[in-house]
């Protein structure tokens, strides 16, 4: 929650609300940005938040797996490239969309359709608000969505190039301690910068796909935790830490935002790369080369499991 007797903290917010879902109209309504208000600044907009905020929604999901077990479920995917697929080969866009990543193999599971995939390899919480925004407003109608953004906020890309060569550079470390500086809350009762843009980006969607169940997915543990003797033990231990706090803190908006209605569930992967991580015998990750800390199709099949298995 914001703390409106912070300046900073409330301008940052507004920013956001205001300025990328009011003028860019890519919310559905004024109910939405007051919606996302009431999650920063609870308890100041209590009055506004009950006018404004919609009814706890049913899952569409549900709903039809109980009424219907032969309608279809229709689905859209949004984010980053993890999202798209990236790592796993047969691109079939500028995007990197993957013909194995998760969105095209939940396609493939019994009653849902694939009717529109937005993901798109660099894809921050900005570009899930706006330009993937028009896809699921584009299709309002459907079931289900999925999301899997944040690592590019955090500057994903820049840790790869600053740490691929070295874990042991003062590039590397500057990359980690500014990933460290997006996801740390900056006062008792004032949020993360990042977790302000994923509420405001989560709840966007949310407004736009009112019927649909949402589930946002986390990030596996790049690394296998070597022994404390490994020269490389106390960097490997940092990144995974910041990837745990990454996790903790998507899962915590989600969690903020299923408590006032919206159909959202966070989808948990790293018990699913158990074992799997860069420096084991079988790493669903790649640890080199321009997919460089993305997952391999098993890491593909095995996000797809996760987020099956939440259906």
């Amino acid at each position: 929650m914001v703390n409106l007797a912070d300046p900073v903290a409330f301008r940052e917010a507004e920013g956001y609300l205001v300025g990328h879902a009011w003028r860019n109209r890519t919310f559905a309504d004024v109910g939405a940005l007051a919606l996302a208000a009431s999650i920063l600044f609870a308890g100041s907009l209590s009055t506004v938040t009950a006018q404004a905020a919609p009814a706890a929604a049913v899952s569409a999901v549900s709903a039809q797996a109980a009424g219907a077990e032969s309608a279809v479920i229709e689905y859209v995917a949004r984010g980053d490239s993890y999202a798209a697929g990236q790592g796993a080969g047969s691109y079939e866009n500028a995007c990197m969309q993957s013909a194995l990543s998760y969105p095209e193999m939940l396609d493939d599971v019994d009653r849902v359709e694939l009717v529109a995939d937005a993901s798109c390899s660099g894809a921050t919480t900005r570009d899930v608000l706006t330009r993937q925004l028009r896809v699921v407003a584009m299709n309002r109608d459907a079931d289900l969505v999925t999301v899997t953004v944040g690592a590019n906020d955090l500057g994903g890309a820049a840790v790869v190039a600053a740490c691929s060569t070295s874990f042991a550079s003062p590039e590397c470390q500057a990359a980690l301690d500014s990933v460290y500086a997006l996801l740390t809350p900056r006062a008792s009762g004032i949020p993360s910068r990042f977790a302000i843009r994923l509420t405001t980006a989560l709840t966007g969607v949310a407004m736009v796909a009112r019927d649909a169940k949402i589930l946002v997915t986390g990030y596996p543990y790049l690394f296998e935790t070597p022994p404390p003797s490994d020269p490389n033990y106390a960097a490997i231990v940092e990144i995974n830490s910041a990837t745990a706090l990454l996790n903790a803190t998507i899962q915590g908006v989600v969690q903020q935002l299923a408590s006032r209605g919206v159909d959202i569930r966070y989808v948990d992967v790293t018990e699913a790369f158990t074992g799997h991580g860069i420096g084991s015998p079988d790493p669903w990750i790649h640890a080199s080369g321009p997919d460089a800390f993305h997952p391999t199709a098993a890491g593909y099949v095995a996000y797809t499991m996760a987020i099956t298995s939440a259906l």
